[in-house]
């Protein structure tokens, strides 16, 4: 078998993990063996916290539609259900964003709703 000399391509795969632990604290941003670990969990956080950001802004949109709808006397479910039946396609994101910089557009989003609901009852 042939003889194989690997210390340029290791030295570079150490150097690189290092490079991506950076800042971290004590020896996981020193040693070798520590940050390998730390940098393989860091990508394990990064990929799950992807996901869950969407999660966590969805909920706050809702916290943010919720606070601003009862500001103007409905709850958030009445205000979606009223919405809905008025078929007004607003997505959450959109209403979170009318409810903090626009609060007379929400008003008007949340009056329209309120009718609907009225009619439907």
């Amino acid at each position: 078998m042939p003889r194989v000399k690997r210390s340029v391509a290791g030295r570079k795969k150490r150097r690189e993990v290092l490079r991506k632990a950076k800042g971290y604290y004590s020896s996981r941003g020193k040693h070798y063996r520590a940050a390998r670990e730390q940098v393989t969990h860091s990508g394990v956080y990064a990929f799950r916290d992807r996901r869950a950001r969407k999660g966590d802004f969805r909920r706050l949109w809702i916290i943010r539609i919720n606070a601003a709808a009862r500001i103007n006397g409905i709850s958030y479910n009445r205000l979606v259900s009223g919405l809905r039946l008025a078929e007004v396609e607003l997505d959450r994101k959109v209403l979170a964003e009318l409810a903090v910089n626009e609060p007379e557009a929400f008003a008007e989003l949340v009056e329209v709703a309120k009718t609907s609901l009225a009619k439907a009852s």
